[in-house]
C-alpha cells in the first residue's frame, strides 16, 4: 500500500517540493511531480534548473522523447504510465493514479485555502484506509 506523507505549513511549496524531489531521486531513483496546470509545470520546471545551486536534477515532461529514460518527470497530465517510485503532488486534488506509487507526498502551503484543500485530501486518503503521516514544517523553522 502507498505510504502517504503530508508536509504542512510550507512557506514556499516549490522550494520544499524541489528539496523532496532531490531526496526522493537519491533514495528511490525515480520521481513524478504532478502540478496543477501548464503554468505551474513551467514554473516548477524552471525551479528545478536552479535548485540545487551546485547540482543538477535530471527532469523532463511526460511528452518528452527522453521521458522513458529520465528519472524525474514533471507534468500536469492526470495520468502516468511509466515507472516512478515517488509521486509528489502539487495539484489541489488527489491524483487518480497515486496508488501505483510506493510513496505519495502532499505539500501544503501556509495559507488557509491551501490548508483547507490539504484537509480535504487528508480525509480522502484516510477514508480509503491509507496510513498518513504529517510533518509540520513550521515547527522546524
Amino acid at each position: 500500500m502507498t505510504t502517504i506523507d503530508f508536509y504542512t505549513h510550507c512557506a514556499d511549496r516549490l522550494d520544499v517540493a524541489a528539496r523532496l524531489v532531490a531526496k526522493a531521486w537519491s533514495q528511490h531513483g525515480s520521481v513524478r511531480v504532478l502540478t496543477a496546470g501548464e503554468e505551474a509545470t513551467a514554473e516548477f520546471d524552471a525551479r528545478l534548473w536552479k535548485l540545487p545551486p551546485t547540482g543538477f536534477l535530471p527532469h523532463c515532461r511526460l511528452a518528452s522523447p527522453l521521458a522513458a529514460e529520465t528519472p524525474i518527470l514533471v507534468d500536469h497530465a492526470l495520468s502516468h504510465e511509466g515507472p516512478a517510485a515517488v509521486l509528489i503532488n502539487l495539484h489541489p486534488s488527489p491524483p487518480p493514479f497515486f496508488s501505483r506509487f510506493e510513496r505519495l507526498v502532499e505539500i501544503i502551503g501556509a495559507g488557509e485555502a491551501e490548508a483547507a484543500s490539504g484537509r480535504e485530501r487528508w480525509r480522502y486518503y484516510k477514508e480509503r484506509g491509507y496510513a498518513l503521516r504529517s510533518h509540520n514544517l513550521a515547527q522546524r523553522e
